[in-house]
């Protein structure tokens, strides 16, 4: 399932399959030796009378699965193939030994919890990253490349999962936002459950939606600029002139014009030049570069 996800997102489909096998005496060279040249590989020695094994092999694989490639699992019936466990010593089962370019590395003995499991993955394979936030970083990743589409399957295969998952809303309703489908924004906004209204990853995208719905009701560029051009005091063509600017993707005309508005009227409209700075830059998110200037202008506006 997870897998799935993972797919999805632009990385390497893992066969599960190839993952979990079972093995034999002849083909353990080539299951557990030569696999392990390319990733861990985690041996499973059982036997079908052991009770202990059959809890722990379920265990095995699903954590396996999870890992999504990074380990492999490889079970072997001792009861039909003794002689490797004989060769490594092991004298009573479930056992459990790693091998890794070739040598037995690590392993342990009984049925231990899952979290011992993954502590041992950890130990030979580096940290297991949870799939959902390794989805999440291909899809802003994917974004970064312009591949929108491909991002979007990610977060769409992310929400059949976890329907409330606010990074995955936020992240669809902004390529919404992008593509001027304020709709579109707004109904997967609608999605985000009740209890997690208030979580800080949605604040800019309802500051930005506030903003382009603000801007689809104000008249053309042209028009508002040759008022301002006309009349530099037009406080509120000014005003509209930025807002309009900002959704054309002007930002940094945008912030001009609203420094000079308030450079030329601080208490103009409830010093709504300065408020409508703060929103435009919860919008466009902390070290977005156009958010950095600009605050840097407003401080020197207000401090200087």
């Amino acid at each position: 399932m997870l897998n799935d996800i993972l797919a999805g997102a632009g990385a390497p489909a893992v066969d599960t399959g190839s993952l979990i096998k079972d093995t034999t005496t002849a083909s353990f060279r080539q299951d557990v030796i030569a696999e392990s040249m390319h990733r861990p590989v985690l041996v499973d020695f059982w036997a079908p009378w052991c009770g202990p094994c059959k809890q722990l092999t379920p265990v095995l694989e699903r954590v396996v699965q999870e890992a999504a490639g990074a380990v492999a699992l490889v079970k072997m019936n001792i009861d039909e193939h003794p002689s490797i466990a004989g060769q490594l010593g092991i004298q009573s089962i479930p056992a459990v030994i790693v091998f890794q370019k070739g040598q037995p590395v690590d392993g342990f003995m009984g049925a231990v919890p899952e979290s011992q499991i993954k502590e041992l993955i950890g130990r030979v394979a580096g940290p297991m990253q949870d799939p959902i936030e390794a989805a999440l970083a291909d899809a802003a990743a994917l974004i970064e490349e312009g591949d929108l589409a491909g991002a979007s399957e990610i977060y769409a295969a992310i929400l059949e999962q976890q329907p409330d998952n606010v990074p995955a809303l936020a992240g669809l309703a902004k390529m919404q936002l992008d593509a001027g489908e304020i709709e579109n924004a707004k109904r997967v906004m609608a999605m985000v459950p009740e209890a997690k209204a208030a979580d800080p990853a949605l604040a800019g995208i309802r500051a930005a939606l506030d903003l382009a719905e603000q801007a689809a009701s104000l008249g053309d560029l042209a028009g508002l600029q040759r008022q301002v051009d006309g009349d530099p005091d037009a406080h509120q063509a000014r005003f509209d002139l930025a807002l309009a600017l900002a959704a054309a993707g002007e930002r940094g005309q945008a912030v001009d014009h609203l420094i000079e508005l308030r450079k030329r009227d601080s208490a103009w409209n409830d010093d709504g030049a300065r408020k409508q700075l703060l929103q435009f830059f919860e919008a466009w998110g902390v070290m977005d570069p156009d958010t950095i200037r600009g605050r840097r202008k407003l401080s020197a506006l207000l401090f200087s």
